[in-house]
Formats: structure tokens, C-alpha cells, sequence
């Protein structure tokens, strides 16, 4: 009889532990849950934060250029002759032009865009923007996709890219008219 009292206590602590490891678990995952929430919202802040540089990066290089062309209009000897050299990481999208190459835009902006166009010959129809992100890869975290959403929406108001009225993009190039005033979103 104390053999069997034994091993219903040792069968009791075993119990215990069990159900103290299935409580521990369950914080855990309840944590995890948290995390994965926090981490959604820095990512939304962050690309918040990437794009409103950007975006200030433009309108300051608008700025200047317009600065520039007012007071001192180029000579013919001044005029570039060759593209200028690889982009600037956060540089602005230029407005496209006839002749003006794809490597004018940062890599990102290629990526895009050579999403975009693999998907053209194939008849494919125009991209989402989340459509675009899986294309390159990225996860389609709602912050993802408003980031990608945003360059894509650039480049089509740029010309480079055709943005549909169902806020679907395909490709395409057209002559783009920046506006004066008003960053673009």
C-alpha cells in the first residue's frame, strides 16, 4: 500500500507540473499575440517616417531646382550631356521623359517597375499594390503595402507608371506634369 501512495504523489506533483507548463505556455502565447501587434505598429511608424523624408527630399529638391532656374538659367556649356550617375538612396523620382532610362530611379523604383512590366506581355492586367509587394517578395504586412502603394502611386504621377481609376497600376509610360505645389501621397 505505500508503493501505490508513492506513486499517486509522484503522479500528483507530475499533474502540477504539467499544468504549471500549460499555464506557463499559454502566457507565452498571449505575449507573442502582443509583440506581434507592436511590431505591426512600428513597422506602419517606421514606413510613415520613411516616406515623410522622402517626400521632404522632394519638395526640397523641387524647391532648389526652381530656385536655381529663376536665378540663373544654364548655358548651353552647363547642360549635361550624359545621365546623371547612380541614384541616391531616398532621391527623388524624376518625371519621365522620352529617352530618360530606368536607372534614374533607385533600385526599389526599378523593382517596381519591373514587376509591373513582367506582368504586362503576359497580358496580365494591372497590380495591386499588394500584388506588387508579393511580386518583389516583401511580406504584405499592411505597412508594406501602404509603402508600396506609395512609390507606386509616385511613379505614376511621374508618368512612369499608368495608376488605373480602381487604384490598380500597369504598366506604361506617359509625359508627366509635376504640379507646383502639393507633396504627392
Amino acid at each position: 500500500m505505500v508503493e501505490g501512495c508513492a506513486v499517486a504523489s509522484v503522479l500528483g506533483m507530475l499533474e502540477e507540473r504539467e499544468a504549471a507548463a500549460r499555464v506557463r505556455v499559454e502566457g507565452l502565447r498571449e505575449e507573442v499575440v502582443w509583440l506581434a501587434e507592436v511590431l505591426e505598429a512600428a513597422e506602419i511608424e517606421l514606413d510613415r517616417r520613411v516616406i515623410a523624408r522622402e517626400e521632404l527630399v522632394e519638395a526640397l529638391a523641387v524647391s532648389a531646382a526652381e530656385a536655381t532656374a529663376v536665378t540663373e538659367p544654364p548655358t548651353e556649356a552647363e547642360q549635361p550631356t550624359v545621365p546623371s550617375p547612380a541614384p541616391v538612396p531616398g532621391s527623388t523620382v524624376p518625371p519621365w521623359r522620352d529617352g530618360l532610362p530606368v536607372t534614374v530611379l533607385t533600385s526599389d523604383y526599378q523593382r517596381i517597375l519591373g514587376v509591373v512590366e513582367e506582368r504586362a506581355p503576359a497580358g496580365q492586367g494591372p497590380l495591386k499594390a499588394k500584388e506588387i509587394a508579393v511580386g518583389l517578395g516583401l511580406e504584405t504586412t499592411p505597412a508594406k503595402v501602404e509603402g508600396m502603394r506609395s512609390k507606386a502611386r509616385r511613379l505614376a504621377e511621374r508618368g512612369w507608371l499608368v495608376q488605373e481609376t480602381s487604384g490598380m497600376f500597369s504598366a506604361g509610360r506617359r509625359l508627366a506634369v509635376v504640379p507646383d505645389a502639393g507633396p504627392s501621397a
